[in-house]
Parts: C-alpha cells; sequence; structure tokens
C-alpha cells in the first residue's frame, strides 16, 4: 500500500534547523506551509525549498499567497496583487476584461511563486461576498455564485499556464457566517437547500476544474454537528458523493479556535482524515514550545494509524501527488523576459 503523508506543517525561522529537517523526514510528512516570518528574499526562499525537497522529493511545498491582504511575500520583485474583490468590480465594468484579469493575476501569482520553489498556494477563494464575514471581506470575488464561479475559473486558468495546481476554499461556505473561525467557533444556520443552491454552487460548477479543496471550519448545524472539514457528510456524501468532485481535500489549520470542537489537533487529524480529508494543516505550532505540538501530531497520528484509528488511503496519496507540479518552472531572471508574463504585468486591474 502507498504510504499516505497527509500532514502539512510549517517551520518557525528563515532557515532550516535540526528539528525541521526531522520532521520533514517523517513518513506522515506530506506538505510544508510558508508563512511571511519564513521569508527573507527570494534567495533564500529559494534555498530553503530546495533543501526541503533534498529531503522529501515528493514534498508538497504550500503557502496562502492569494493577493490583497493576503500574500505572504510582496518584497524582492514580488508583483502585489489585487484583492480578488477588485476582480468582481471590475467584471460589473467590463465582464470579459475581468475574466482576462483574473487570468492575469492567476498567471503572475503562480509563475512567481514557482520560480522561488513553491507548488501551490491555497487560492482562489469562491466563498460568496455577503457582506458578513469579516474574515472572508475582499478576498471573495463577488456576491453571485455565477460571477465568483466565472472569475476563479479564469484565475484557474492563469495558475494552470504556470504550472499550478489550485485550492478552491472555503467548502462549502464561509461568506456568510459572521464569526472568524481562527478566533472563534463559527455557525451558518441556513439550510442544506439554501447552501447548495447558492453558496456551493461555485463547487458544483467547477468539479472538473478544481484540483483540490479546503473545507471551512464553520458549522452547520442543520447539516451536521461537525465543521465541514470533520464531516463525512459534507466531504463523502455531499462533495464527492453529490457533486461529484474527485480532486484532493484538505483540511484547514488545526490549531484554528473552529477545530477546536474536534479536540486536540491529534483528534482533529483522525477526525478529518476519517471524515474525506486526504491532508491536514497545522499552522504555526513550530513557534510553540520548540515545535512540541508539531511532534505531537506527527507521532499522535502515526500511533494512531497503527491502532486503525484511521486507515491510509492510497487513493489520498495519489490526490496529493496529483498536486505537484508537472513541469520545470521558469527560474526569476527568465521569468522577467518571459512575453506571457510581461503581458500579464499589463492585464492586471
Amino acid at each position: 500500500m502507498t504510504q499516505h503523508a497527509p500532514v502539512v506543517l510549517d517551520i518557525a525561522g528563515t532557515t532550516l534547523n535540526a528539528d525541521d529537517r526531522r520532521r520533514l523526514a517523517h513518513p506522515l510528512t506530506g506538505g510544508l506551509i510558508f508563512f511571511t516570518r519564513n521569508w527573507v528574499n527570494r534567495q533564500q526562499i529559494t534555498e530553503i525549498t530546495a533543501e526541503a525537497k533534498s529531503i522529501r522529493p515528493d514534498l508538497l511545498i504550500t503557502i496562502d499567497h492569494e493577493g490583497g491582504r493576503v500574500q505572504r511575500f510582496r518584497t524582492d520583485g514580488f508583483t502585489h496583487l489585487p484583492a480578488m474583490r477588485r476582480l468582481g468590480e471590475l467584471w460589473m465594468e467590463d465582464a470579459m476584461r475581468a475574466t482576462d484579469a483574473a487570468s492575469a493575476c492567476g498567471y503572475v501569482l503562480g509563475a512567481e511563486l514557482r520560480a522561488c520553489g513553491v507548488d501551490l498556494s491555497y487560492t482562489p477563494v469562491v466563498d460568496l461576498d455577503h457582506r458578513r464575514s469579516e474574515v472572508v471581506g475582499d478576498r471573495a470575488f463577488h456576491r453571485d455564485p455565477r460571477v465568483a464561479t466565472l472569475l476563479a475559473k479564469s484565475l484557474m486558468h492563469g495558475l494552470l499556464s504556470a504550472g499550478m495546481a489550485n485550492c478552491g476554499k472555503h467548502f462549502p461556505a464561509h461568506g456568510y457566517a459572521v464569526a472568524d473561525s481562527h478566533v472563534a467557533r463559527a455557525v451558518d444556520d441556513r439550510s442544506l437547500k439554501a447552501i447548495l443552491a447558492e453558496d456551493a454552487k461555485p463547487y458544483d460548477w467547477l468539479t472538473t476544474t478544481l484540483t483540490c479543496v479546503m473545507p471551512a471550519h464553520v458549522t452547520f448545524p442543520k447539516v451536521d454537528a461537525m465543521p465541514a472539514g470533520f464531516s463525512a457528510r459534507w466531504l463523502k456524501d455531499i462533495l464527492r458523493g453529490q457533486l461529484g468532485y474527485t480532486g484532493a481535500i484538505c483540511c484547514d489549520d488545526l490549531s484554528m479556535e473552529g477545530a477546536r470542537i474536534a479536540g486536540s489537533a491529534v483528534e482533529g487529524g483522525i477526525a478529518a482524515l476519517n471524515a474525506g480529508c486526504d491532508m491536514v494543516l497545522l499552522c504555526n505550532q513550530s513557534k510553540v514550545d520548540g515545535g512540541k505540538p508539531v511532534d505531537a501530531l506527527l507521532d499522535g497520528l502515526q500511533q494512531a494509524l497503527e491502532r486503525g484509528e484511521w486507515q491510509a488511503d492510497p487513493d489520498s496519496e495519489t490526490r496529493r501527488l496529483d498536486l505537484l507540479p508537472q513541469t520545470a518552472p521558469l527560474t526569476w531572471d527568465e521569468l522577467m523576459h518571459h512575453p506571457a508574463y510581461q503581458r500579464a504585468l499589463e492585464r492586471l486591474p
């Protein structure tokens, strides 16, 4: 059986230390996520990605890099990308121009990250802009699911042109719940019918285009008592069964307040994997007590696997590996002179 490597972890600093190297070599580690604190400049981040890949060649190196206020790398040549709401506003002025601008954003975003060794950004946000959620806010394209879907698809086309996969988030909806699931328990009390008719529509319309989906740490009490990332009803029955989605599912950060309903990070990880997630994120815990929470998750999941509390799924590992780029990236210098990149910069909103 293929070894399932579901854990995506982070590192505390701007270089790999002995603990980082040991954790990256752990059989359950399948990914690395970068934050702004890991950034000094392009050369330094490229060296980290190369060293991480030398330890684990199939490691998926990821980042939250959407544009607007969620953009981890902003200096040393990185283009400042607009918040996605700007594309929605442009749609209202000139819809076709907006789709081209979205593709330009996706291409610039993907190509710049790939030139530094990053494989995947958790983007696009396909939550609807209900003007209720502060944490979503201007990260969403539009209130209309049709507009959000077409702009997301255009952005994903740009990512694809740069050789990068995509991640739609946060399934089925984070735009209606008022609370920020990073720091509070977020609840959306609408019916399943209402959610599927509107907020979850992009996932229905993008099932053949999405390569990864990140569930929301939002509880929908009329559907399931557990947040979507820990709910087999949402992930297996609805996302995979009803909507027919076949790509990867990555659980959002297990240390977020919205995940605490599932218990500790280890209990949450087990619950997420059993619910149908292929990967689980643990963020910002490498800074805590020398990274003991990261070791606790890796060791706890390993022990739980040996006890049969979750099963290694070869399909999950295949879906994770499918997110790795299939082409070599352009170097930064090559990219700067690449006609498609120069054109994309001109088409940004």
